[in-house]
């Protein structure tokens, strides 16, 4: 039995090594060169530089853009999850794999079908053409940006929702209709609040990733719409300012820490269902 507490230890130290070397460390290489200059002297001029009228309209557009994009994953990933939860065990299996077969593609290959899909001269306007109905430009709009956003992130919505739902003892929707409850209402006073958990796990997971994205905005936005993670990117790749790069990374990093914490703070109560999953 003395031994129990040091395997234990013994056991958590690979996590441990992997935590620091690959989450701990980074962070603080992030914020030491976030209030750094070039030279290693403390500064705050990396911060303040952010407070500009361009780098403010980037982090507006990648919250903006973000929060639709969450909006319509979670219109569109609610019901459908709700349908998958309320199907037989072997068409659940069937339909999960579905919705997780296009995450087994790269990120850059879906993208990239995506241009040749709704392109001036790609797949969706040569269907319009054929059927007598006028083109539609969607490439390079703030729209083809949120649609690849809500493509790609949509799964990592749908699954949390759905293993919330199916968890859900029927035994009380059951009641509920007993007693003469509608399907509305079964709906909005037993199945809503009890997904709840799996609703805000959903929101994080879909939301951190959609406001750091870059790839999606630059090759469905055309690089016309920058966001934070675009900004980033270049100033990393083609700036080599490594200093305003890392500031930029370190206030969105707050950003999504504060998310986070909001979205737990939300969940609290119902951790229990294993919802969240962040």
């Amino acid at each position: 039995m003395k031994r129990a507490p040091s395997l234990r230890k013994f056991a958590a130290a690979p996590h441990l090594v992997w935590s620091v070397l690959f989450i701990i460390a980074p962070l603080l290489f992030v914020a030491y060169y976030a209030f750094t200059d070039s030279t290693g002297a403390f500064t705050l001029s990396n911060i303040a530089a952010l407070t500009s009228a361009n780098y403010r309209m980037t982090f507006m557009r990648s919250i903006s853009y973000s929060l639709i994009a969450t909006v319509i994953c979670l219109v569109i990933a609610y019901p459908v999850a709700y349908i998958i939860a309320r199907s037989r065990k072997h068409v659940q299996g069937t339909l999960i794999m579905l919705i997780m077969l296009p995450m087994w593609m790269n990120l850059l290959i879906r993208t990239y079908s995506w241009m040749a899909i709704i392109q001036d001269t790609g797949f969706l306007n040569e269907i319009l053409n054929a059927v007598g109905l006028p083109k539609i430009h969607i490439i390079n709009t703030p729209g083809a940006v949120v649609l690849g956003m809500v493509y790609n992130y949509l799964p990592y919505m749908i699954l949390p929702i759905y293993s919330v739902i199916v968890k859900i003892d029927h035994r009380l929707i059951e009641a509920a209709k007993d007693l003469g409850a509608s399907g509305l209402q079964v709906l909005t006073k037993i199945t809503l609040p009890l997904s709840i958990s799996g609703i805000i796990s959903g929101i994080t997971m879909v939301f951190v990733p959609s406001i750091s994205t870059f790839y999606i905005s630059q090759k469905l936005g055309g690089g016309n719409y920058d966001m934070i993670g675009d900004a980033i990117e270049r100033q990393f790749m083609s700036n080599y300012n490594y200093n305003l790069g890392a500031a930029m990374s370190f206030v969105l990093m707050i950003l999504i820490l504060l998310c986070m914490a909001l979205m737990n703070r939300f969940s609290d109560d119902d951790a229990e269902t294993g919802g969240m999953i962040i």
